[in-house]
């Protein structure tokens, strides 16, 4: 049974580590509503420069003289994935769950017999992934001393993967990162940035909004194309600062209330201990004083 005073110094120790938790929810959360605003105010834009882009692409369909970023290599054996976590740890299953995903994605290619390559943005999802797939990687993004993600960091990955693409480097590249949602709720997402893939117009809209472009649509694209990438990976990166402060916040909160039950416990279980102390002392004075 530990002393009275082991009691007293644990109670003290898990005191500050409160103070701690604490501190860090609270600017999680101020840094989570910038974060959240810059993510949710991306996703018009990026969402209609992606619909203008899928209208461009099927109306070029797979011709030969489309872009190469919209046609492929029209191979795929080499996959590369692109592993989005933060610099950081301290915030709940993010980074977790977006290594995960991506760790399974690995086994099916390989199991399929592709050959796998890793580029990978931020320093946890690195720790993780060299354990046991260290042989693939291919570079590192290293974003830890960026106090603001802006489009420029986005810019700089985009251009590594076009450089890499045109250099034979790989066929496919596909990017991981959590899609924000709500505090509680961040989702793992891979999405496909090369070759360009874009979801089916609806039933309708197609047909309602008919443009003729000048120049045509295959030098549009050619133009576009680079600049949807660098759009993609941004929109990403901003999902994944939200979520970021989102799980920070949410598991600095489950850590300050776990801290302060523990603090509760051990203070019945001191006052215990120190009560069977007084009475134990009590009862030897009595029974001195009987001696006598």
């Amino acid at each position: 049974m530990p002393s009275l005073k082991d009691l007293k110094l644990r109670i003290e120790s898990i005191k500050s580590t409160r103070k701690i938790t604490k501190a860090m929810q609270m600017v999680a959360a101020a840094k989570l509503r910038r974060a959240q605003d810059a993510a949710e105010s991306a996703r018009p834009y990026a969402e209609r420069f992606n619909a203008v882009l899928g209208q461009l692409a099927a109306s070029v369909g797979g011709s030969d003289t489309a872009p190469l970023l919209l046609r492929g290599t029209g191979k795929d054996e080499v996959h590369l994935l692109v592993v989005m976590t933060a610099e950081r740890g301290l915030c709940g299953g993010f980074n977790t769950n977006i290594v995960k995903l991506a760790r399974k994605k690995i086994e099916d290619l390989k199991a399929a017999g592709k050959t796998v390559k890793i580029l990978t943005v931020g320093k946890k999802g690195r720790e993780q992934l060299k354990r046991e797939h260290a042989d693939l990687f291919v570079g590192h993004v290293d974003l830890s001393e960026v106090k603001r993600i802006g489009y420029a960091n986005a810019q700089d990955i985009a251009k590594d993967l076009l450089a890499r693409f045109d250099g034979g480097e790989f066929d496919v590249a596909t990017i991981f990162f959590a899609k924000f949602e709500n505090v509680v709720s961040q989702v793992p997402t891979a999405q496909q940035v090369i070759p360009a893939s874009f979801d089916a117009p609806e039933e309708g809209e197609a047909e309602a909004t008919l443009y003729d472009y000048e120049p045509d649509e295959e030098s549009i694209l050619a133009d576009l194309l680079p600049r949807g990438v660098a759009t993609q990976i941004f929109a990403a990166l901003l999902e994944n600062g939200a979520s970021e402060q989102g799980a920070r916040m949410s598991a600095m909160d489950n850590a300050t209330r776990n801290a302060g039950e523990m603090i509760d416990k051990l203070t019945i279980e001191y006052n215990r201990s120190r009560q069977a102390v007084i009475t134990n002392e009590l009862i030897e004075i009595i029974s001195g004083a009987e001696a006598l």
